[in-house]
């Protein structure tokens, strides 16, 4: 069983292959730096995971592939929902105190989440705890 590669930032694993144009798009969207009401501009530091062998994957066969020494404290994850659907909502695992809790959020707000829960700046249900009635999250409340 392969194990998630070690990456120094944050990893998108890509798990469904269907679709080669909306993984492009996502990747994008994830990319793409985002400015606040003050001008301060974000960027996701990011390591897109491009590998067959996490094909079709489930949470919880991602979550068994996860080393022990893995550095990070949530996985977000390309699937088949998130290639499928118009806002391409990625998944959000975390893999901290609520080890396996997930959510989606939108591409645009990737930057947020990733900037914030790499330095622990916010807690994983900061932006769980935010999701639409679709369990998708697409920004905190203003």
């Amino acid at each position: 069983m392969e194990l998630l590669p070690k990456t120094e930032n944050s990893p998108v694993v890509r798990t469904d292959f269907d679709d080669d144009s909306a993984w492009t798009r996502v990747r994008e969207l994830i990319r793409q730096p985002i400015s606040n009401e003050f001008g301060d501009t974000f960027r996701a530091y990011v390591t897109f995971v491009d590998d067959p062998a996490f094909r079709d994957l489930s949470e919880q066969q991602l979550l068994e592939r996860v080393p022990p020494d893995f550095g990070h404290s949530f996985l977000m994850v390309v699937d088949r929902a998130a290639m499928s659907e118009p806002e391409f909502p990625v998944l959000i695992i975390d893999l901290y105190d609520g080890r396996g809790r997930s959510f989606r959020a939108i591409p645009s707000q990737i930057q947020a989440i990733e900037n914030n829960l790499s330095i622990a700046n916010m807690d994983f249900e900061e932006f769980a705890d935010y999701v639409g009635e679709d369990g998708i999250f697409r920004g905190h409340p203003v």
